[in-house]
């Protein structure tokens, strides 16, 4: 299920992260570097920000996020569903593999290591955080021995999103950060919000002593996103990465996806999700297959984009009630339900609780379709590369200009403003590929001004089309300050 956040979700402004790398491991995507003579490697910290786009499915899923190329290496990483590390040392091994599991693609993770293997006590060796919480519940818990050597840390060569077994990841990673030799504490990586005690979040780690082999990746050079900028100049040679991969996708701004979770029983079992959750591909088997994204609002105006990428059988795209997703599409089909609306491409159609009526044109392969989501009036536009559907007008407002109101259409009571959480629909048919931009991290390149594209009133986006005015790419800013 998404994420659903209006009004009440505003907390205390943290300091800002705004970039992050996407790796993809249908892209073999790695970023790698050979570390020199430590400042002392018995002691090291280990920070970053992820959001997972790829989980467990019944088969061993590894998504490695710092690793090393020692034999035995060492190495962190989520395996299915499980955050672990683990690794060898002269005279034996150390591992850990936590009891939480971590399957929410909607947020953000910050993950933390602190090393200090002269520490006398076991458990003061090795101290894993999630969330600036330490863990402390573990399937399985082996610390290493004290004053043991290692390879991480070492002369040797590092991986950020592999291990050296040539497994890849699924991710987001933002302020990848790595410190060499000084004893630090996970608050100062990041902090409580002030206003809401409970969220964690970044903070600025620029001024720490990073040690020989430290490093800071904050990813704001697109053509060279193993940058390092904490002025070691420990830079990371980039594998499978361009500057497509430079997302505004962060912890501090977070943007919807593709939701790879949110499939029906019986259903999703044909799709595959790339691109960091904004490419979908329908397999095989006959069936539409559905998707929705993460985040939702129930108040608000927020514009989307979806590319048809291979046409195997039929697109529709539009939105739909998340509340209804799981437990009420009857068939294979959401626009059988009462509150899902989509664009279809095969006859122009708006369609809707088994309803369809004359919109728009027919769409194909290579098309961009636009969606406006008027959440305060109640109305849906859709547009193809760009011209809207039935000469509509986004910004008529309360006119709904263009629209086909199924808000308060005959098969379905009215719906009042602000009453159900909306969000944005993928519906794609057999062997058919959709590319989506929520404007966070666009799965399909962006021409539009030499692919500078259009940004919203707010500044956040990256879009081929101009978005209409009083509509916003759906963020958790953006939702903090319009999502009703």
């Amino acid at each position: 299920m998404p994420l659903v956040l209006g009004g009440s979700s505003v907390v205390a402004e943290p300091y800002s992260v705004d970039y992050s790398c996407r790796f993809d491991k249908a892209s073999s995507a790695f970023l790698n570097l050979t570390f020199t003579t430590p400042t002392n490697g018995h002691i090291w910290n280990f920070s970053c920000w992820v959001k997972r786009t790829n989980l467990g499915t019944g088969t061993p899923l590894w998504n490695p996020l710092f690793c090393d190329a020692g034999s035995p290496d060492c190495r962190l990483y989520f395996r299915d569903d499980d955050w672990r590390f683990d690794g060898y040392h002269s005279g034996g091994s150390y591992a850990f593999q936590t009891t939480q599991l971590f399957r929410d693609v909607s947020a953000w993770y910050h993950v933390c290591i602190l090393w200090d293997d002269t520490q006398a006590t076991p458990d003061d060796r090795a101290k894993l955080f999630i969330n600036g919480t330490q863990v402390t519940a573990f399937a399985v818990d082996d610390p290493p021995d004290q004053d043991s050597q290692h390879s991480m840390n070492t002369a040797i060569e590092h991986f950020i999103g592999r291990i050296v077994a040539s497994q890849y990841t699924d991710c987001y990673m933002a302020q990848v950060c790595f410190v060499d030799g000084t004893v630090y504490t996970v608050s100062d990586f990041g902090e409580f919000n002030s206003a809401s005690p409970t969220i964690w979040q970044p903070k600025d780690v620029s001024e720490l002593t990073f040690g020989n082999n430290g490093f800071l990746l904050d990813f704001a050079d697109s053509a060279d996103l193993g940058n390092d900028v904490s002025g070691k100049g420990n830079d990371w040679a980039s594998n499978g990465l361009d500057a497509t991969d430079q997302a505004t996708d962060t912890p501090t701004n977070n943007f919807c996806t593709l939701n790879p979770v949110a499939t029906t029983s019986g259903l999703g079992v044909n799709l595959t999700f790339t691109q960091g959750n904004c490419k979908m591909v329908n397999t095989g088997g006959g069936l539409w297959e559905p998707t929705i994204g993460t985040l939702a609002a129930k108040g608000g105006k927020w514009y989307a984009e979806f590319k048809v990428t291979a046409l195997g059988g039929a697109h529709s795209y539009g939105i739909m009630d998340p509340s209804q997703y799981n437990d009420n599409i009857p068939l294979d089909n959401p626009a059988v339900i009462s509150r899902a609306y989509g664009y279809s491409y095969s006859d122009g159609n708006a369609t809707n609780n088994s309803n369809s009526a004359p919109w728009g044109v027919l769409y194909t392969t290579g098309d961009i379709i636009s969606v406006a989501m008027d959440l305060d009036n109640m109305k849906l536009y859709c547009a193809k590369n760009g011209t809207w559907a039935d000469s509509g007008d986004p910004e008529s407002g309360a006119t709904g200009t263009g629209t086909h109101d199924y808000f308060g259409g005959a098969s379905n009571s009215a719906r009042a403003a602000g009453t159900d959480y909306y969000t944005f629909m993928a519906n794609i048919h057999n062997s058919s590929t959709n590319e989506s931009n929520y404007g966070g991290c666009p799965a399909f390149t962006i021409t539009a001004e030499s692919g500078a594209g259009f940004q919203d009133e707010n500044g956040y986006g990256k879009f081929e089309y101009e978005v209409p005015s009083g509509y916003y790419a759906l963020c958790t800013k953006n939702l903090g300050e319009f999502g009703g």
